[in-house]
């Protein structure tokens, strides 16, 4: 039967209890974080006893550990079934889900939904804890291509790997964990129906030369004229399999019809998918850009197309980023920070869904790509690049990576994240502070740059999707064209701030914090006291930039909280709306910062 030995051995009872039991704690943890469930707390232990009740014959009973930024980690062997009389193990996240439906809210449409996406999600853990035998020792050498393949996903959503989208052949072929490298697809794309755009000096021909081979070249010239069309009149573009077999004939059938878009053939380099799933870095020639095409499944929160408007603006973000650092000494001699470039992107509109007015976005974004500058054409002798994801992975055996890199760095706790603090804030302070400017530098996005396992440069990447702006009358943005302008999110003060706040501290580093301290590495609150010395050190480096400090407060007592698992169970649902969502408002959360306010 079709895929029954991997099915057996993937799915053995023992290991889909444990994947289920842990899924399970963390839905639970981050549910209680976004106000969604509302337990009885039972005694005030550091490990204290929740209960959460269902119905009056049905709770839940588990430990559970509070931490800064109102946040909770569950004890997942903890968690307890009381149904009547009869006590049992807590054993399912779906079962789980249904029982809260009611509490949360949500619709019978979303959580049928839902189901599937963390079905999806467990299956996908299931087979991570069947494969994943890394030692964190041996990790820490990994290249960071490689690396982002040991990765679990989304360390807040809980349905990190739903994939809507995918079937079962797919995600064995294709998901980033399970390491297979990819030939992409080319096609020849008319002009008339596409766009070519560059930063200053890059033209299309460059880049194609650049990417294919002589030989790849004349070949596809050479199917382009077999169906008596001229080479001149055509874009060459990269494309997923799936994306071609799944979207493209179905979606393009004009146009392939009429030889607007003709299928050309398999390229010869080898590609790795990294995390966001359509991102590509090439294994053969690693100098080469990284290449970002659509891959329309439901993954998070979003579709992972690429929408028209920010692969228009691409090129145009890059300069206007690149131009900031140009000419800023702190950030190009100081800082060294790296800015992988969106140098260059084809869009290809679809002509009908183009001209529907509210379109589900989903259609907006088929077929495109981005070129990026390659992480590894900036990386100089003994650097090494490691995504800062990596920083909260634990290998089986319960080793975190950090502490694998500390203990091969010859520093101590203390100095290596004193270095991770200034190396990670300064450059996103002064772009945000300096320049009203602001990237999401959650774990992904961030490219950590080490030295001897040591901190040592910062690399941010993916400007188009997550570059914003202020809407203060800056003279620092007073250069920005209209088209930038329309495209970038101009934010106020504290919206601009939550991308570091919550993209950064809520997303990324209060999960570190909770392992330093749970492995006797740094003790929670000295980790955060840290992070506030780091940032007044950068506000000590600058005093002219005071008034900016006070606008953009990273110490004032509490921010709007930011809801990702909610958006989707509640507010946002599965609709197919003319727009991404965006992460929900609900709250506020109390800011541990605030402790150190100056």
């Amino acid at each position: 039967m079709l895929y029954a030995e991997t099915i057996n051995s993937v799915l053995e009872q023992n290991e889909w209890t444990k994947v289920n039991q842990e899924l399970l704690a963390k839905m639970i943890s981050e549910y209680m974080y976004e106000d969604m469930l509302h337990p009885n707390k039972l005694n005030e232990a550091v490990w204290a006893e929740y209960q959460l009740t269902i119905t009056s014959e049905k709770y839940y009973r588990y430990n559970a550990k509070s931490h800064y930024f109102d946040s909770y980690q569950v004890d997942a062997r903890s968690i307890m079934i009381v149904e009547g009389q009869k006590e049992r193990k807590a054993v399912s996240a779906i079962e789980f889900l249904l029982d809260v439906q009611p509490l949360i809210g949500m619709s019978a449409e979303t959580a049928g939904h839902l189901v599937k996406e963390l079905n999806h999600t467990l299956l996908a853990d299931a087979h991570q804890l069947k494969d994943n035998s890394t030692s964190s020792d041996r990790l820490i050498m990994q290249d960071y291509a490689q690396l982002e393949g040991e990765m679990s996903g989304h360390p807040w959503i809980t349905y990190n790997k739903g994939r809507i989208g995918f079937g079962y052949d797919d995600y064995l072929n294709y998901a980033p964990e399970r390491q297979n490298s990819v030939r992409l697809l080319w096609l020849a794309v008319h002009k008339k129906t596409a766009s070519f755009q560059s930063v200053e000096g890059l033209s299309y021909n460059h880049i194609i030369q650049e990417e294919l081979s002589d030989q790849e070249i004349e070949d596809f010239w050479n199917q382009i004229q077999a169906h008596d069309a001229a080479v001149k009149d055509y874009f060459l573009i990269p494309i997923h399999e799936w994306q071609w077999k799944n979207v493209i004939i179905q979606q393009y059938p004009d146009d392939l019809a009429q030889s607007l878009i003709i299928p050309l053939g398999t390229g010869e380099d080898h590609y790795l998918p990294q995390q966001s799933i359509r991102t590509f870095v090439n294994q053969d020639h690693p100098l080469k850009k990284h290449v970002k095409i659509p891959m329309s499944i439901l993954n998070t929160l979003v579709y992972r197309g690429l929408p028209a408007e920010r692969t228009l603006i691409a090129p145009q973000i890059t300069e206007f980023i690149k131009g900031i650092y140009e000419r800023d000494s702190f950030l190009k001699e100081e800082c060294r920070v790296i800015l992988p470039g969106e140098v260059a992107s084809i869009n290809v509109p679809h002509k009908y869904y183009d001209q529907l007015k509210n379109a589900p976005y989903q259609y907006l974004e088929m077929l495109g790509v981005i070129w990026r500058e390659s992480i590894y054409s900036y990386l100089e002798e003994g650097e090494q690049a490691i995504t800062l994801a990596a920083l909260l992975h634990i290998d089986k055996k319960g080793k975190p990576y950090i502490q694998s890199l500390i203990e091969n760095s010859t520093l101590a706790e203390e100095e290596w994240m004193e270095k991770f603090f200034k190396i990670v804030m300064d450059p996103l302070l002064h772009f945000l502070y300096q320049y009203g400017t602001v990237f999401s530098p959650h774990g992904q996005n961030t490219i950590l740059i080490l030295k001897d396992s040591q901190p040592h440069r910062l690399a941010v990447k993916d400007f188009v999707d997550d570059v914003n702006i202020s809407d203060q009358p800056f003279k620092e943005l007073e250069g920005l064209t209209d088209e930038i302008k329309s495209v970038l999110r101009s934010e106020p003060p504290e919206g601009l701030t939550q991308f570091i706040f919550t993209g950064l501290f809520i997303c990324h580093l209060r999960y570190l914090a909770r392992i330093m301290d749970n492995h006797n590495l740094m003790e929670e609150k000295h980790f955060w006291n840290k992070l506030a010395n780091a940032i007044h050190a950068y506000q000590s480096k600058f005093p002219h930039l005071k008034e900016r400090f006070e606008t953009f407060d990273f110490f004032k007592e509490e921010f709007t909280k930011l809801c990702l698992n909610r958006n989707r169970m509640v507010d946002y649902g599965y609709g197919d709306g003319d727009d991404r969502p965006h992460a929900s408002e609900y709250g506020k959360v109390k800011n541990v910062l605030a402790l150190w306010k100056k």
